[in-house]
């Protein structure tokens, strides 16, 4: 999986938002394939225009949840933006997750002026929906 950083690098040398679109859509299609199985109504991110599933994978270091995802959608830019979304917050502990502002990191990448505001709300709640997983890995924990 390519990381935040290397993301955000590539998107530095793209100056064009079409280009930047093109490079979204070709990080949707480095994401892990999803199962068809894991395509449930359980894993469906409510609050996306497009359809979004996120599969949840909880790995024990020592003690310490990692939570780990996959995820797909049935629209490519969204594919993308949920590649993303899991460079940004997969294979993180609960702590780094809820320390982790994706809204800062999508602000920097230009998204509040160049996605509509269905793909707005959509990142904001595949966020949210991690963030919750996040807070009751913690809870259980404690």
């Amino acid at each position: 999986m390519t990381t935040i950083d290397e993301i955000r690098d590539n998107f530095e040398l793209l100056d064009e938002w079409d280009d930047r679109y093109r490079y979204v859509i070709e990080l949707g299609r480095t994401l892990e394939p999803m199962p068809e199985a894991e395509h449930s109504a359980a894993n469906k991110v409510n609050g996306c225009v497009s359809q979004v599933w996120l599969q949840k994978l909880v790995d024990c270091d020592g003690g310490v949840p990692i939570l780990k995802y996959r995820g797909d959608s049935d629209a490519h830019i969204v594919r993308g933006l949920v590649a993303i979304v899991l460079s940004l917050y997969s294979g993180r502990t609960p702590r780094e997750i809820l320390d982790t502002d994706a809204i800062a990191v999508f602000n920097e990448f230009g998204f509040r002026d160049h996605l509509t505001p269905q793909r707005s709300n959509g990142l904001r709640s595949m966020v949210e929906r991690i963030k919750t997983d996040a807070r009751e890995a913690l809870a259980e924990a404690s």
